[in-house]
């Protein structure tokens, strides 16, 4: 009787462990303090705009956009690119994907400039539960279509970070397709997703043993990638190899749920963020009607030298789920998850 009831009291216990660690690792315990910084100054109607990216040099932006919510109550509905005139005041933004032919909905994005005349955009895509990479050129206003890149390896893509006019790199958020697997990587913080690399011709994994592969970005000034770790609250850091190896450097502690990953012009890295990831997935699931929000900047020095500073905060009252933060000329960019409007604030 005594082992019975000793076993049962360890039973309890290490549940209590787990439900315990559980909730303190997603941030369910975190004070979400309404930040002083940052005036809101404008309001944009985009749907779900979960990535965005920014030409300094010509005054742009493309911004991916997708109605999750729509999509999850069971109205699908197609998802667009925008392009946005960041020099022209409350300016509207202008679908770029409006005679796209086949089912759309973007998530991470990529763009490098290619020469004077145009831009190429690289699009995570995920369509009648397949995924694909879609790649298209700008030159002003327009939008064309150049490519779609399907393989075995891009199971569960998130976001993306192009080299060149061919390379790129990919995160998978999951490494497993089962329900049993997808909840141990969403609630355990089981690391199995991954980062894969493509040299134009094939794909390989370059690294792995990630908790939910997320954002990712690359600066070529340092030669380093950065890939956003939300369920364990870090951004990693690899040093990158002419084959597309990564040697891992280290973990940038962030205590909050970091997303996409965008740098200014000084090198430091924006970060969308979720401080509490429990309730962004009750958000996510439509069971709360809002999610909290952060922006962090994060100034790196190399090895071990790095500063993480909150710059915005908030319940999601204006704004739930922020997922990106740009800056340009003073202002901040940010977009979400799934609300109607991304904001534009001040950083002054």
């Amino acid at each position: 009787m005594r082992k019975i009831l000793v076993t049962i009291i360890l039973l309890l216990l290490t549940i209590a462990v787990f439900v315990a660690h559980i909730f303190t690792s997603t941030g369910y315990f975190r004070t979400i303090v309404p930040s002083d910084k940052g005036r809101i100054i404008q309001k944009i109607n985009i749907v779900g705009a979960e990535d965005i990216e920014i030409s300094q040099e010509a005054g742009f932006a493309i911004i991916s956009s997708d109605d999750r919510a729509a999509k999850r109550d069971g109205n699908t509905q197609q998802g667009a690119l925008y392009y946005l005139d960041l020099e022209k005041e409350n300016a509207e933004p202008i679908s770029l994907t409006a005679d796209f032919d086949k089912p759309f909905f973007p998530h991470g994005i990529s763009m490098l400039k290619m020469d004077s005349a145009y831009y190429r955009i690289w699009v995570i895509n995920h369509f009648d539960n397949k995924h694909s990479v879609e790649m298209f050129d700008l030159n002003g206003t327009t939008l064309t279509h150049k490519s779609t890149l399907m393989d075995e390896a891009i199971m569960s893509p998130n976001d993306i970070v192009a080299l060149d006019r061919e390379r790129f790199y990919f995160t998978n958020d999951h490494g497993n397709t089962s329900k049993i697997g997808l909840l141990a990587e969403n609630y355990l913080g089981l690391r199995a997703s991954n980062v894969i690399y493509y040299d134009g011709t094939n794909f390989k994994e370059v690294a792995g043993g990630i908790a939910y592969a997320n954002g990712i970005n690359y600066d070529s000034d340092r030669n380093l990638l950065f890939v956003a770790s939300p369920r364990d609250f870090l951004v990693k850091v690899y040093a990158t190899e002419e084959n597309g190896d990564l040697n891992f450097i280290e973990d940038i502690v962030a205590n909050t749920g970091v997303d996409n990953i965008e740098f200014d012009e000084s090198g430091n890295l924006w970060i969308g963020c979720h401080p509490n990831l429990l309730r962004f997935s009750a958000y996510s699931q439509g069971k709360v009607t809002t999610s909290p929000s952060e922006i962090i900047k994060i100034k790196y020095n190399g090895l071990g030298e790095y500063k993480v500073e909150s710059i915005y905060m908030e319940t999601g009252e204006n704004m739930s789920a922020a997922t990106v933060a740009v800056p340009y000329k003073g202002r901040l960019y940010l977009g979400n998850v799934m609300d109607k409007q991304m904001l534009v604030i001040s950083q002054k």
